[in-house]
């Protein structure tokens, strides 16, 4: 009986320190699949924030590093929807942050950043976002087409005019993927 007891002791040990660690693994995975894309997105919330205080060599700055973090997304360590999302967007947004960095007009800079936002947004829906991410619209750039852009905050910092209407836009919708 001792043995039993014993043996039913070590497959009970054994069984919940496997369960613990197919649950850090999920964690890990899930912490790798954010960190791919993480530099991605602080690259990106950088170029709004230059473009805000319209800065034209700081965003041209973060968007060469922006093009870097492209080219470090592991595709192999994305969610097949963030895979999907990634598939559809790359090149669009290697183009953007490309013209971004080669340009040093902001106006120019901001026309591109029109076309990043829309592939971020489209990524930024698929992917895990650790906190809520604002997907913002100013109706009057681009001649009244309007163009959106993502923030971290809630409080409106418009990249398309910066200090002239720095106030002008407003939220559209809240994008909170986090698991």
């Amino acid at each position: 009986m001792k043995s039993i007891s014993r043996i039913l002791m070590v497959i009970t040990v054994l069984l919940s320190y496997t369960s613990g660690f197919a649950k850090v693994n999920l964690a890990n995975e899930s912490a790798q699949n954010v960190s791919q894309l993480t530099a991605l997105f602080d690259n990106y919330f950088s170029i709004k924030d230059a473009l805000v205080s319209s800065d034209a060599s700081m965003a041209a700055s973060k968007a060469a590093s922006m093009v870097v973090s492209i080219k470090a997304v592991d595709m192999g360590k994305l969610s097949s929807e963030e895979h999907n999302a990634w598939m559809k967007v790359t090149n669009d947004l290697t183009n953007s942050a490309g013209t971004i960095t080669k340009s040093k007009n902001v106006s120019q800079q901001r026309q591109a950043f029109a076309l990043l936002s829309k592939s971020m947004y489209e990524l930024a829906k698929e992917s895990n976002q650790a906190v809520p991410v604002f997907y913002q619209h100013c109706s009057m750039f681009n001649n009244g087409k309007g163009a959106n852009w993502l923030s971290k905050e809630s409080a409106i910092k418009n990249p398309y005019y910066g200090n002239k209407m720095l106030t002008c836009g407003s939220v559209t919708e809240t994008i909170n993927n986090g698991k």
